[in-house]
């Protein structure tokens, strides 16, 4: 017994000194660590995918060299997909999610936050990201061949963060904004994070105090005006389904729904052969008719 009751003391000293470190981390980095996780690596090489593309460089909007990828439409271009990734890796990983689309009739621009990949500068705050979301929009707008009436925002998970911002920063009306796998709030999913595990349940009100409201999902959607197309997964397991439907909620204007069965920001990979027809065909009711109802698209709740 006296051994069993030196191990759970230990136990409990040594996680209450992780909590407290742990806790310092999150009120002086501002929990940036459960946003943003890049790597430098190229993952995958987008010409050994056979796709034609052009490395853009530009700078943010405090200076800080950025790093991009242009896939110019293998025909007469309909429109431009603007792409904000998610948190992790680089754009190296996360190209191939809408690059195809080069090959339907879309340019195609993807780019690094700083930190990631072969932009500059270190991994930054919220506030930085979208700094460089801002500027990789407007960078978008100065490629050749590019129409600034056609102009999609295409955002995944943190992306569609970044890309709501970058439109309601520079009040620039994109013909369409999709966002998959997006957020009500950053301090949301901090909390969520940390209620995964019983040992971080002290620290949960943390991200209160430590994250900024500033940019969040909830408040910048109300400054935009273009049609949002929402794709979230039925079984998302890491932003949770109803932080999606709870952003759509609160949009405003006009706005579609597609349920995805499953994975995190895996429509248009796990399940491409059955959204991304219908990704172009709602774009070409965007770019052509002005419009995309929900009920033309009921059929898009995907269940397996």
């Amino acid at each position: 017994m006296p051994n069993l009751i030196y191990i759970i003391q230990n136990m409990a000293i040594r996680n209450f000194s992780f909590l407290l470190l742990l806790a310092s981390s999150l009120l002086f980095s501002g929990c940036n660590f459960l946003f943003f996780q890049p790597t430098k690596v190229i993952h995958s090489n987008p010409l050994s995918q056979g796709y034609n593309c052009e490395a853009i460089t530009f700078e943010s909007k405090d200076g800080t060299p950025l790093t991009g990828l242009f896939f110019p439409s293998t025909s007469q271009a309909k429109g431009t997909i603007v792409h904000f990734h998610g948190n992790g890796q680089n754009m190296t990983a996360h190209y191939l999610y809408i690059a195809w689309a080069a090959r339907h009739g879309y340019n195609v621009f993807t780019f690094d936050y700083r930190g990631y990949g072969a932009s500059g500068g270190k991994t930054g705050s919220i506030s930085s990201a979208v700094k460089d979301s801002v500027a990789a929009l407007e960078a978008a707008l100065e490629l050749p061949g590019v129409d600034p009436d056609k102009i999609i925002l295409f955002g995944q998970s943190l992306g569609s963060a970044m890309a709501l911002a970058a439109a309601a920063e520079t009040g620039f009306d994109p013909a369409a904004i999709v966002l998959e796998g997006s957020f009500y709030s950053y301090k949301g999913v901090a909390r969520a994070y940390l209620s995964r595990h019983w040992i971080t349940w002290p620290i949960i009100p943390l991200p209160t105090i430590a994250i900024t409201s500033s940019y969040a999902p909830k408040n910048e959607i109300n400054r935009i005006k273009s049609p949002l197309l929402f794709i979230h997964s039925l079984r998302d397991n890491i932003v949770s389904y109803k932080q999606g439907r709870k952003l759509y909620d609160v949009a405003k204007g006009e706005k579609v729904f597609w349920d995805a069965p499953d994975g995190h920001t895996d429509a248009f990979s796990l399940y491409s052969n059955y959204f991304s027809p219908r990704l172009l065909q709602y774009l070409e009711d965007i770019l052509n008719k002005g419009n995309a109802k929900q009920t033309d698209y009921e059929q898009l709740t995907v269940r397996d």
